[in-house]
């Protein structure tokens, strides 16, 4: 049975026209976590039609986007989208159709020793969110093996037979099966400070598409 959880974020109103150019130099630097790639292409498309240069970094960001809320949070937040995280298995893995209880006793390596479980590094958003929605404060089996993305977790789910993992519905690709829904977070948008200019374009483009 899916997880809804409410989350309070807020959501802008651009005045300015769809398409209008702000200037053709202005720059805003902007990152995402693996997850939230998706969202990249609608950024993108929001700033070529405003004339926007994306410089993509990691280091201070002034749009920030990722899958869930973080642990701690003092920036201003704007939801533009949700996301489900499911748990997925490889077509061929004998884990079938799981309950809360024995997705954790999976995941805390109590589960089938012939399936290998694999997650994300624990700082990852999509790490904290499941953490979060599943795993409760247990502790996450120190045999599972390390996905650096979630393109490497969609890769090797559809390649590894005995493979389970953790993946946003919109990472899910090929034969791969879901065998339980964590719930739906919000996908956010975060910001050093109140979004003022281009950047409260971009947010009101993002959550308007």
């Amino acid at each position: 049975m899916k997880q809804f959880f409410l989350f309070s974020f807020l959501f802008l109103v651009s005045c300015a026209p769809a398409g209008q150019a702000t200037s053709q130099s202005e720059v805003v630097t902007v990152y995402a976590t693996s997850a939230a790639q998706p969202w990249m292409t609608e950024l993108y498309s929001c700033a070529h039609d405003r004339g926007i240069i994306l410089n993509v970094a990691a280091q201070e960001p002034q749009i920030y986007l990722r899958i869930g809320e973080p642990e701690t949070l003092l920036s201003p937040a704007y939801q533009i989208d949700q996301e489900e995280i499911l748990v997925v298995t490889h077509r061929e893995s004998p884990v079938q159709n799981l309950s809360l209880e024995e997705t954790q006793a999976l995941f805390a390596g109590q589960g089938d020793p012939s399936v290998q479980v694999w997650v994300y590094a624990s700082d990852e958003d999509l790490q904290i969110v499941f953490n979060q929605l599943v795993m409760k404060g247990r502790s996450v089996s120190s045999f599972a093996r390390l996905a650096a993305s979630s393109q490497q977790m969609s890769d090797a789910l559809n390649t590894e037979s005995n493979s389970v993992g953790i993946l946003p519905r919109h990472w899910k690709a090929g034969d791969s099966r879901e065998v339980f829904s964590a719930g739906v977070v919000p996908v956010l948008a975060i910001t050093k400070q109140e979004p003022q200019g281009m950047i409260k374009e971009l947010i009101s483009c993002l959550q308007n598409n």
